[in-house]
């Protein structure tokens, strides 16, 4: 296991943390309103995010690229988003806790990767999308700022090989966001991040 991978599953666990604050403070009336993933709305990210978890488990078990992407918005909510959130996390820590499951290979939709790497995309896809919750229903939009260290530092290990990443702009963006440009120097480490990943921290509207 290479030191960007290190502790990977407490990463993944810290990241969901966040998406779990920002989660509870979403208000009844909230769920239909615009995120800055222009194609959902608040219900549909927190699926996105939930299901998505729930595929990666399917995966270290055994599934294949195929099955995840035919499963990828296939409700998980319910009646309870915030319950089908938190277990589906403790559901994939434990999965990706099993011994072995960090050196399996995977049958990812992108190709095949090992779980470490997987799990890595899976905690960006998390952090990035606590800040897009968060801008959606106006509440504390700050990340962990260690998370948004190391994926800063990381960004080239937690894509390596990948035909497809959130940071490259000659890429299809079937499943990343399209980067964004930006020349200020004077921006901080997590709108830097932000923009890469094809936000705009500087855009409030709705």
């Amino acid at each position: 296991m290479t030191d960007c991978f290190d502790r990977i599953v407490e990463r993944f666990v810290l990241s969901s943390n966040g998406f779990e604050r920002t989660l509870r403070a979403v208000r009844p009336g909230q769920w239909d309103r615009p995120t800055p993933c222009a194609e959902w709305n608040v219900r549909r990210l927190v699926n996105h995010v939930v299901r998505g978890n729930l595929n990666y488990v399917h995966l270290v078990r055994g599934g294949t690229g195929t099955e995840f992407l035919r499963q990828r918005d296939v409700d998980a909510l319910g009646t309870d988003p915030v319950t089908a959130f938190t277990r589906s996390v403790s559901t994939c820590a434990a999965a990706f806790s099993r011994p072995g499951a960090l050196q399996q290979e995977l049958d990812y939709p992108l190709g095949q990767v090992a779980g470490q790497q997987a799990l890595a995309v899976r905690t960006t896809d998390t952090t990035i999308h606590t800040w897009d919750l968060a801008r959606a229903v106006d509440v504390e939009e700050t990340l962990d700022p260690g998370l948004v260290a190391w994926i800063t530092d990381h960004l080239g290990e937690i894509y390596a090989d990948l035909p497809e990443t959130p940071t490259a702009s000659h890429t299809t963006h079937r499943f990343f966001a399209a980067p964004r440009s930006n020349s200020a120097d004077d921006v901080s480490q997590q709108d830097r991040l932000l923009v890469l990943m094809g936000r705009n921290p500087w855009f409030s509207g709705h």
